[in-house]
């Protein structure tokens, strides 16, 4: 199973940026405690960022070779239409992470435009959140789903 990991805008300033909402850890920290963890769960993992909505959804689209995503779009998870129909387009199940409890924030970040269309989403969990959904993204399509 080949799985790419987006990060979206305003993610690699996790670990200086309000950590106590989003935690201490580095994105390059999260990244590697996935890679470790994708080796253990027997899966190929490959993680991208970017502060750009178009950047995110051209490398959705050049993703032919992934069989699934685990997504934390920070900001865009609210806003982006053109991200949902990216995702959705491209066939392969995904699964939402948030590092805080975003129902638990500003009302307007209480609804996902991409949680409806997900497999399923992992919040409020801090950098552990993306361990969360990794696995039950690899549960997921190991069991078929």
């Amino acid at each position: 199973m080949n799985l790419l990991v987006l990060h979206g805008p305003n993610l690699n300033r996790l670990g200086q940026r309000e950590p106590e909402i989003y935690g201490n850890w580095t994105l390059e920290e999260i990244d590697q405690s996935l890679k470790h963890l994708a080796v253990e769960l027997g899966v190929t993992l490959d993680a991208f960022q970017s502060n750009h909505e178009g950047e995110l959804i051209d490398r959705i689209q050049e993703s032919e070779h992934v069989d699934a995503f685990l997504v934390n779009a920070a900001g865009l998870s609210h806003t982006s239409v053109s991200l949902r129909d990216a995702l959705t387009g491209s066939g392969k199940p995904f699964v939402e992470v948030h590092c805080s409890n975003v129902a638990a924030r500003e009302e307007f970040r209480q609804v996902s435009l991409l949680a409806p269309v997900a497999v399923g989403t992992v919040q409020g969990f801090g950098p552990e959140s993306y361990r969360l959904g990794l696995r039950a993204l690899a549960a997921s399509l190991a069991a078929g789903q």
